[in-house]
C-alpha cells in the first residue's frame, strides 16, 4: 500500500495479508471493525444467545486478523505471532459453539485454562500493534507505510 491516504482502502485492510500499516490506519480500521462486531454481539445475545454471539465473533475474526497481521509486518512481526492469539480466540469460540466452555457463572476448565492467557497475550498484542513505531524504512515485508525511507 502507497503512503497513507485520505481515503482508505478497506478492500485492502480486510481481505488478505500481504503488506504493512501504520499505527493511525490500524486504529481506524480495528475502530470501524470493532464497533460493527459490538453491534453483531448484541443482535446476537438478544437472537440466540451465547452459541450465536461466539458465530458472530468468529465471523469478524478473519477482518480483524488480516489487520492485525498488516500491522504485525510493519512491527517486522512474523505471522505465527499474530495467528497464535487468533488461533486460542478460534478455539475459545468452538467450545462455546461445542456448548464445552460452561456458563459465563461457571466458565469451563478449558475455557478458564485458555481465557486467561489469551487476555494477557491479547494486552501485550495490542500493546505491541498499537502503540510501538513500525520498522523504518521497507522491511522483508514491504515498504514504509508512512513512506519514510
Amino acid at each position: 500500500m502507497e503512503a497513507e491516504t485520505a481515503k482508505m482502502n478497506w478492500a485492502y485492510l480486510l481481505d488478505g495479508f500481504e503488506g504493512r500499516i501504520s499505527r493511525k490506519t490500524f486504529w481506524i480500521a480495528m475502530g470501524v471493525v470493532t464497533i460493527a462486531e459490538i453491534i453483531g454481539h448484541i443482535l446476537a445475545e438478544r437472537i440466540g444467545g451465547p452459541r450465536l454471539d461466539a458465530i458472530v465473533d468468529l465471523a469478524f475474526a478473519y477482518p480483524e486478523f488480516a489487520i492485525a497481521v498488516k500491522r504485525g509486518y510493519d512491527r517486522n512481526l512474523p505471522i505465527w505471532i499474530v495467528g497464535s492469539f487468533f488461533g486460542a480466540g478460534a478455539l475459545l469460540d468452538f467450545l462455546t459453539v461445542a456448548d464445552l466452555a460452561g456458563t459465563g457463572d461457571t466458565p469451563s476448565v478449558a475455557a478458564i485454562a485458555l481465557a486467561f492467557p489469551l487476555t494477557i497475550f491479547g494486552l501485550g498484542l495490542l500493546i505491541e500493534l498499537g502503540f510501538r513505531k513500525g520498522t523504518s524504512g521497507p522491511n522483508r515485508y514491504g515498504p514504509d507505510p508512512l513512506g519514510q525511507t
